[in-house]
């Protein structure tokens, strides 16, 4: 059920303002203004006004002229004109000048004033949600841009780098040297490999309908343990998780490992090179109806002058490793799927904390 359109009413007359406000006061929100200054006032501070009556022959400013001056600054509410003069040089000055939807006759008569309410409602509703489009329209191809700059960039680095390697592997004839090559070869193929998955679960989020199921976040964690078992051992850092499971809990696993993988991901890859205390620390407590997940690391912070940016698509914060630019964005959008939130708190040169609630299915 659609809610009652608000209205404001304009007329010099006081006794008009009375008569409108006490016919239509239990039908619609009303609010009356004696001048258009007032009427400007009110406008400023009911945001939500979606219906203007304005009476043509007004003392200092004609309703056509105070119609057309305000829908620079408020062009949403839908703009009808009163008045007893309706000759053909003010409708024409109405339609051209003050975008006027409608006019009505005065004295008016209360099912005339009611069916233009009511038009001019479905009129602002239809014009608010091609408003609303048009801005998700904007996004999307601002969006579709950087896409566009990223796949062409991010995909053509590491074939770029496989074909370099290629070329050079050709001039070999040592077995050592061509080694050597291909290890080069495969830290860009595992980057390009990386991008896709990305890419993958920018996708997946986008289009996939999620499945839940019973989580048991012990079993999840030790999974993500085994998982990074051997990074750990190689960069010298220590995992530490923690599960406190006090009931059960549901929601879409898919969705949930993209959202501790991107956080552990980051959490591994930014630490502190000189660091010889290396530390990532996972853990949730399950009660009340939540999980409140938090990924920790002692790596090397985000800028304060970033924080606000690192949800965005194709946000790098730092050169430190190698990124995709969708990790905390397909964080964030798997989240908004979940019904969930996401905190962070980051000191540059100590580390951060991310901290996750996720609502139970």
């Amino acid at each position: 059920m659609h809610k009652s359109p608000e209205i404001l009413y304009i007329d010099d007359e006081a006794n008009n303002l009375i008569s409108f406000k006490a016919t239509f006061r239990y039908r619609y929100p009303i609010y009356t203004a004696i001048n258009t200054d007032e009427a400007r006032q009110i406008l400023q501070s009911n945001p939500n006004i979606q219906v203007i009556f304005c009476d043509q022959r007004m003392p200092g400013e004609t309703g056509i002229d105070f119609l057309n001056d305000i829908k620079r600054h408020f062009p949403r509410p839908v703009r009808i004109l009163l008045t007893a003069y309706a000759d053909m040089e003010t409708i024409v000055d109405a339609v051209n000048k003050g975008h006027i939807f409608r006019f009505v006759r005065k004295p008016w008569v209360e099912e005339e004033i009611i069916s233009s309410i009511e038009e001019a409602n479905k009129f602002y509703i239809a014009n608010s949600m091609l408003d609303i489009r048009n801005e998700e329209l904007q996004r999307a191809y601002d969006e579709l841009d950087k896409f566009a700059y990223s796949v062409s960039h991010d995909l053509r680095d590491p074939l770029t780098g496989v074909l370099s390697a290629i070329k050079l592997a050709l001039e070999y004839d040592s077995a050592e040297r061509i080694h050597e090559i291909l290890a080069l070869m495969e830290s860009s193929v595992l980057k390009l490999n990386s991008y896709i998955n990305s890419l993958h679960d920018y996708y997946l989020l986008k289009r996939g309908e999620l499945t839940f199921s019973e989580i048991d976040f012990e079993g999840l964690f030790k999974y993500f343990k085994d998982f990074y078992s051997i990074y750990t051992q190689s960069n010298s850092v220590e995992f530490r998780i923690n599960s406190n499971q006090k009931e059960e809990f549901k929601s879409d696993e898919t969705a949930l490992k993209l959202i501790l993988h991107n956080l552990l991901s980051n959490a591994f890859k930014y630490q502190k090179m000189d660091n010889t205390s290396k530390l990532v620390e996972l853990s949730v407590v399950v009660e009340n109806g939540k999980a409140l997940i938090k990924v920790s690391d002692t790596g090397i912070g985000i800028a304060a002058e970033d924080i606000d940016d690192i949800f965005k698509l194709f946000f790098r914060g730092s050169d430190q490793a190698e990124g995709t630019g969708f990790g905390l964005y397909n964080v964030k959008n798997a989240l908004v799927k979940l019904g969930g939130e996401i905190a962070v708190n980051s000191v540059e040169g100590e580390g951060t904390v991310f901290t996750v609630t996720i609502p139970n299915k």
